[in-house]
């Protein structure tokens, strides 16, 4: 099941493209925006990471930190991110361990074949709980919904 809005987010320990570990705790912006997408350098996952990426200042602006998670390793995440010039941060979930508790870990129907992937979905964090799950996102419009969510919150404090 995926988490609900009200839960409290599952804190991490996972490394980014260089081996650094970044915790889920140790995040000290307002708002967290933390997307899992399935594979790094595939369409849709390039397609969300660039928009990600381009509009950075924004959720900066917003007091808002993202974090990107999916499967693979420190040399799949950084080759994404040299390939694309992307600045934000992606975590390695190699063991799908994190996926798994946050439930975007699932079987599904690819091309006929069954299998287990992470889903494409975005969570917004504000002081350690979930506030808002996005369970279905279009990786070239969910970037201006997360900014007019983390918009609308702000401007309801």
């Amino acid at each position: 099941m995926i988490l609900e809005e009200n839960s409290i987010a599952p804190d991490f320990s996972l490394k980014d493209k260089d081996g650094k570990i970044h915790k889920l705790s140790d995040i000290k912006s307002k708002y967290i925006v933390l997307y899992f997408y399935p594979k790094d350098d595939t369409p849709g996952c390039t397609i969300e990471a660039n928009s990600f990426n381009r509009n950075i200042e924004k959720f900066k602006n917003a007091d808002a930190e993202v974090i990107g998670i999916s499967g693979g390793n420190e040399k799949t995440k950084k080759n994404f991110c040299t390939k694309y010039g992307l600045n934000i941060t992606l975590l390695s979930d190699s063991d799908f361990e994190i996926s798994k508790k946050y439930g975007v870990f699932k079987e599904k129907n690819f091309f006929g074949r069954r299998i287990n992937s992470i889903g494409r979905i975005t969570f917004i964090i504000k002081n350690g709980k979930i506030i808002k799950v996005f369970r279905k996102v279009y990786p070239d419009r969910h970037i201006q919904e997360v900014l007019d969510f983390l918009k609308a919150s702000i401007n309801n404090k």
